[in-house]
Parts: C-alpha cells; structure tokens; sequence
C-alpha cells in the first residue's frame, strides 16, 4: 500500500508523521477493526495536520481502489451516502494516507443498517470537572448496567471523557436503542445526581453529562483506537474494569498503544461473545413514561418525534403567563429567561472564539471573577462536513445588578452551512 508524502508531520508538537500514523494502525489493526471495522465510518481528515483545516467526510472517496468496500446509507435528512466499510488492516493504511486519525462508526453492521448491535455510553464532562470525577461516574455506570444484565466494555475516549460500549442482539430500532440509553442516563443521574447529569442542554448540565444522543440514528463517536487530534497523539483506550479507576488518558498515544498492544493484547477482545438484551432497560423507560418522564430532546436537525418536549433551550423558553396579543387580543405566551445567558463569540475556528471569550473577560473582570468552569459553554456546531464554535455565558453566578448586557459578537462570523 503506496503512501503519499509518508515524511508529512501530522503532530507538530510530538513529531509523528504520516508513516507513523500508518505504523500505529498496522501495530493494532485487530482491536481497531473489532471496533470499527465491518461498520460503515465517517472519516475525520486532517490534510493539514493537527492545529489546520479538518473536515467530516461521510462519502468514500470517488477515486479509491477497487478493494475498499462501502456501504450505502439513508440519513435522517433525508440524503444517502456511500460510506467505507474497513474489512482489514489494508483499509486501515489506506485511510491513514488519507490523513484519517480517528475512525466514526455507526452502530450497525454493514449488513444489517437498521438494528444497531452497540448501545454506546458518552461520559461527557463539562468543563472544570476533573478526570477523577469521570471515572466515579465509570462505576456507577458498570454497577447499573450489571444490574439491568448488562455488560459494558470501558474505554477513555483520547479526550476529557469515557466511552462505555455495550454489545446488544440485533433485534430492535435506532429509536428503541436511544430510548434505552436515555433510560440508562436517567437511572445514571438518579443514582448519582450529584456528580452525572442525563440534562440535554448545557445550561441545566453538572458534572459529567451521561449523552443518551449519541445513540441517536447517524451519530458516531471516535471508536476504540482512533487516534485524537491532540498535540499528544492520545489515542481512545480500551480498558478493563480493574483498569478504571487508576487510568490517565495521557498514558495512552500512537506512541505508547502499540507496546501495550502488544503486551495485553485487545482489552475488548471477548466484546463480540457477549451480545445482551436491551428488554430491561426497555421496561424501565415504560416505567419513567408511566410516571409521567417522557422523551427528552433530540440534536438538532432531527425532525421533531412524537411524544418529544419543545426543542428549545430552557433560557429561552416563553412562560405560561398571558399577555394580551398584538392584533385581536388573544392571549400570548411571555418569552422570559429561566438562565442568564449572553452570546460572546461564533467564529470558525475553536481558538477565534476562545481568543474574543478572552477580550470578554478583560472588558469584564469583576464579571469574569465570579464564573464558575461550567459557567462558559463552548458549543461545538457540525455542520454538512465541518464545525464551527458558539461560546455563551450563564451569568448565574453573578449578581444581577452587576450582569453586563449582551453585547456584539466578537468575533461574529457567519456560520455557513458549507464550513
């Protein structure tokens, strides 16, 4: 398999090239194809290297060799892609010389695109919540899913979180999974309800927030061995249980994995063997709509789902209270806010947007003081192939007398639905 350019640095700071890049997915080809292989991929490319231009690529290249195999695929929005199937360690090469670093399954298998057979757990912890916290949460979340008769397979996610896979018989819809998973959440939150979070929008969020949403139809996560796009090179860890509750994500990289590839072997390696029923927790999202918890949002760019609360955030939600309306007097809906919030910055890239939070605070920093980490919510807006960054900040914290008003957007640009 031919490289392009195999000397081109992909990690500025750590130094690993393209080649490196290649070796790596050679050296754990076996666990990287139990996690994303025989599964349709969105590919995240980086032609630039880390700190550059990326982009979401959902459709296989049209230029591609014969041998690499796809996968058609219906999306929510309506539209269709052919995305790569990965079947051996070849395909693993030829996406790294596409500057692929991580690999985005879907949930389902190639030959089966409507079942799902992986219930996924995203231990999301909003900012200022330590690791330790994250992996406190890991516990609860084994403790519940052997409860319900499940088992789950614990992995770091090569960023801030934990991915929780869990192998299930390929028996029911994307909807029934993701109400599974909200279920899951739920009883995650009530467990553990100060620490984890199954709140849908930031502004209500706490601690580690348990993402129901990733199980959602066309969502993928960064599979087990995808490389990060950090200045380390940290890579997504399976782990096993014993592992948790002393792991780092710094100790995993492209670096370090191939050695303890080699050593340990694929922590997941038994997770095929054990395909579980989803009916228990099935039963148990009966149960919460019975006593009146019914669905909870979804993304957005989903059409709106039967029995689904009104999709808006809480700061932004109108009050029952009537006012008179505009033209025949007919009672109105007052629009008031549940959160403080103001909108500092919408920028396409991550560092413009943190760079105007920063001249935010230097205009305010009697305001800035008194913020707490989770305070400032850095959204990360996808796009048809790329992101762009929304930073908002809840000034509940502040004194009312002293909350700045909204002010414009620094910097304000425009969020183009090609970006």
């Amino acid at each position: 398999m031919p490289l392009s350019n195999p000397g081109k640095v992909l990690f500025p700071k750590a130094g690993h090239t393209k080649l490196d890049l290649a070796h790596y997915y050679l050296a754990v080809a076996d666990g990287a194809l139990r996690g994303a292989g025989d599964r349709p991929n969105v590919l995240v490319r980086y032609p630039h290297g880390v700190g550059g231009e990326f982009f979401y690529q959902k459709r296989a290249p049209t230029s591609r060799p014969p041998w690499i195999e796809v996968v058609s695929l219906r999306f929510p929005s309506g539209r269709s892609a052919d995305e790569v199937v990965p079947r051996d360690a070849a395909t693993l090469v030829w996406l790294a010389n596409l500057a692929c670093l991580e690999l985005h399954p879907h949930p389902v298998r190639a030959d089966d695109l409507d079942h799902p057979d992986e219930l996924r757990v995203d231990l999301d912890p909003v900012p200022g919540v330590p690791w330790t916290q994250v992996r406190e949460v890991a516990a609860v979340v084994e403790t519940t899913l052997s409860d319900f008769g499940l088992v789950g397979w614990p992995k770091t996610s090569g960023n801030r979180g934990m991915h929780i896979n869990v192998r299930i018989e390929r028996r029911w819809s994307f909807t029934e999974v993701r109400r599974a998973a909200l279920a899951l959440a739920r009883e995650i939150e009530r467990r553990a309800p100060t620490i984890a979070t199954s709140k849908w929008w930031k502004e209500e969020r706490h601690g580690v927030f348990v993402d129901y949403n990733q199980n959602a139809k066309d969502r993928t996560v960064a599979s087990a061995y995808s490389v990060r796009p950090t200045d380390d090179a940290r890579v997504s860890a399976p782990l096993a249980w014993d592992e948790v509750p002393s792991c780092e994500p710094a100790d995993f990289t492209l670096a370090t994995m191939p050695e303890r590839f080699a050593r340990l072997g694929d922590r997941h390696a038994r997770i095929d063997q054990h395909p579980v029923s989803i009916e228990p927790l099935l039963e148990l999202s009966a149960r919460h709509e019975r006593e009146g918890l019914g669905d909870a949002p979804w993304p957005p760019h989903y059409e709106k789902q039967p029995g689904e609360p009104a999709r808006v955030q809480p700061s932004k939600r109108r009050k029952s209270e009537p006012t008179r309306g505009r033209e025949k007097g007919q009672p109105t809906k007052r629009r008031t806010s549940k959160y403080p919030l103001i909108e500092i910055a919408r920028a396409q890239h991550k560092d413009d947007a943190l760079a105007g939070l920063e001249r935010w605070k230097a205009r305010h920093p009697k305001v800035a003081a008194l913020l707490e980490p989770a305070d400032v919510l850095v959204d990360s807006m996808r796009g048809r192939s790329t992101t762009w960054t929304r930073i908002r900040v809840n000034l509940q914290h502040v004194p009312a007398e002293q909350r700045p008003a909204q002010e414009p957007l620094d910097p304000d640009e425009k969020t183009l639905s090609n970006w």
